[in-house]
């Protein structure tokens, strides 16, 4: 259904710093800066992009909002939460954990406050 997600940041280098260290915990890559000096992380066919706001504004975190990536195990669950935390990410909610639908989920927020959840798929 989307094409990417975009997410702002006050710190480019703090949030390449963040998000290369969580998607390599995926398996993914680390971020490329395009021509616009946005990061874009690519991810099972999904994009997301990290920017400055274009207006000149600070960014600011969606109260609300949580931008969800799928994970292949368990492990890349508990790999990616790790990394995130080493990198300036604060671990919400609860620690990595199984649901009552089989799905292993984990939730950080990225050092500007964005809230992120990797989780496996559900099996039930």
């Amino acid at each position: 259904m989307f094409t990417h997600v975009m997410i702002g940041s006050n710190d480019l280098e703090r949030a390449r710093r963040f998000y290369d260290a969580t998607f390599l915990s995926l398996d993914g890559s680390p971020g490329e800066m395009d021509v616009r000096g946005r990061l874009i992380y690519t991810h099972d066919g999904g994009r997301l992009m990290i920017t400055t706001p274009i207006d000149g504004n600070p960014a600011t975190v969606a109260n609300g909002a949580t931008i969800g990536i799928v994970a292949k195990s368990q492990g890349h669950v508990v790999a990616w939460h790790t990394a995130g935390v080493a990198h300036g990410g604060t671990s919400i909610e609860s620690p990595p954990t199984e649901r009552p639908d089989g799905s292993f989920v984990a939730y950080l927020r990225d050092p500007d406050g964005n809230k992120l959840t990797v989780r496996t798929l559900p099996t039930k």
